[in-house]
């Protein structure tokens, strides 16, 4: 049996797995092994086994992920979520849909501290959702805005998935954070757009809501200070290259830390949870990791990345329609599978061809974390969406879903604007010192 055979069958066995419900780490783990001894010997596989799992929890580099998480559960327990809903309220809510545009603006900028869509949907599902049901809007587009607007937490910096990928792919994690903060505005301003037209069409879906003076207006601006700070000193000392993608995590961490103190926030409750939501999710993301990085080995030793290039340049088949089928499996695969694990599933895969097509590995970051938005939203995973109805229970979940649909029309509309224009991606980061 060649080794190629061999390689499809270790990911056929590898998707059985995840049916049976085995953890995407372990399931990883296991075929990376076991693949490895028929490719290779047992005692290579053994080596393998042995060493990656120190050389990755070891590894200095993925220090940034407990970092990051960290400031966001502080900037979480700061309460600067709540005065961010406060003042973009103030500002825009007075338009049709405003609520909802607040909204997103609001997860937009608690994204760039926190870096967990699903903190971000949980929190503005209790802050926001009680205002917008007020104000009688549909259920629909309430609850839609706020499971939409939590993806954003992936793409806008610091995101543990843009971390990974770089890791997995070897890149800048710098560059990739500096590359997400364009899309970020961009598909935010595309939601804002969605609900603007929608609201504009049929004022029932969400009506303005009250007018506000311009001294209340400049008021709120100030207690937001802090996370502008916060914002201007991590993302820009990244970009200035004040410091690596490490020291900004414990920068941004201490930051948040000191925030919750002044605001008299931190209590010893929060503090311990805070540490072990952190300690809890680094577990989970370094597990996966682990068995990525085995099944990477596997993968790449049944030479089916290689194959695959040579087939698609010998083919000659236009390099758009390449990139546009490997996006689509990527939507596909998000109906059924968690985002991080598809990541850690196919880049180790389609990696290779997409740099032997000439496409840009930052580039491409930024677009696979796009789709890996598009399944936390997308039925009938959609993590997003089992967050949000934990919080809207009396919101039937197909609701949820029936809502969602708009922003995930507009999420394809920004996929496709990055793939005509990538310079919208890529001219931050290559302005970089």
């Amino acid at each position: 049996m060649n080794p190629i055979t061999i390689g499809i069958l270790g990911i056929l066995v590898l998707f059985l797995l995840l049916a049976m419900r085995m953890q995407i780490g372990f399931a990883m783990a296991l075929v990376g092994f076991l693949g490895f001894v028929v490719l290779s010997s047992f005692d290579s596989a053994i080596g393998v086994l042995g060493i990656q799992p120190f050389n990755t929890t070891a590894s200095y580099t993925l220090s940034v992920i407990p970092l990051f998480l960290l400031m966001g559960q502080f900037a979480n327990h700061s309460g600067m979520g709540t005065e961010l809903y406060e003042m973009l309220y103030k500002w825009i809510g007075f338009l049709p849909g405003g609520l909802a545009m607040a909204t997103v603006g609001a997860c937009a900028c608690f994204a760039a501290i926190s870096g967990s869509s699903l903190a971000t949907a949980a929190l503005f599902g209790t802050i926001a959702l009680p205002e917008m049901q007020k104000l009688r809007y549909s259920d629909k587009l309430a609850t839609g805005c706020i499971a939409a607007g939590g993806t954003l937490g992936i793409l806008i910096p610091p995101s543990s998935v843009l971390i990974l990928y770089g890791v997995l792919t070897e890149q800048s994690i710098a560059r990739l954070f500096i590359a997400g903060i364009v899309p970020g505005i961009c598909l935010a301003l595309l939601f804002m757009i969605t609900i603007y037209t929608m609201t504009k069409a049929r004022p029932e879906l969400g009506a303005p809501g009250p007018k506000f003076t311009m001294k209340q207006k400049l008021l709120s601006l100030k207690a937001t200070g802090s996370l502008l700070a916060l914002f201007v000193l991590v993302i820009g000392g990244l970009y200035t290259g004040w410091f690596t993608a490490t020291e900004a995590g414990g920068v941004g961490a201490f930051g948040a830390f000191a925030v919750t103190i002044l605001r008299r926030r931190l209590t010893l409750g929060n503090l311990l949870s805070s540490l072990k939501d952190t300690a809890r999710s680094t577990a989970f993301i370094f597990g996966i990791l682990i068995g990525a990085m085995i099944f990477q080995y596997f993968v790449t030793l049944s030479q089916i990345p290689n194959t695959l290039v040579g087939y698609i340049i010998n083919a000659g088949i236009n390099r758009y329609l390449v990139i546009s089928a490997i996006i689509l499996t990527f939507m596909v695969l998000g109906c059924f599978m968690e985002g991080l694990s598809i990541m850690m599933l196919a880049v180790p895969i389609v990696f290779p061809i997409v740099v032997k097509l000439g496409f840009d590995p930052i580039w491409f970051g930024v677009i696979i974390t796009l789709t890996m938005e598009m399944s936390l939203i997308t039925p009938p995973v959609g993590v997003n969406v089992f967050v949000l109805s934990g919080v809207a229970k009396d919101v039937p979940m197909y609701t949820i879903f029936r809502g969602i649909l708009p922003f995930w029309l507009a999420m394809i509309g920004c996929i496709a604007l990055l793939t005509a224009f990538p310079n919208i991606v890529l001219f931050l980061p290559n302005s970089m010192m």
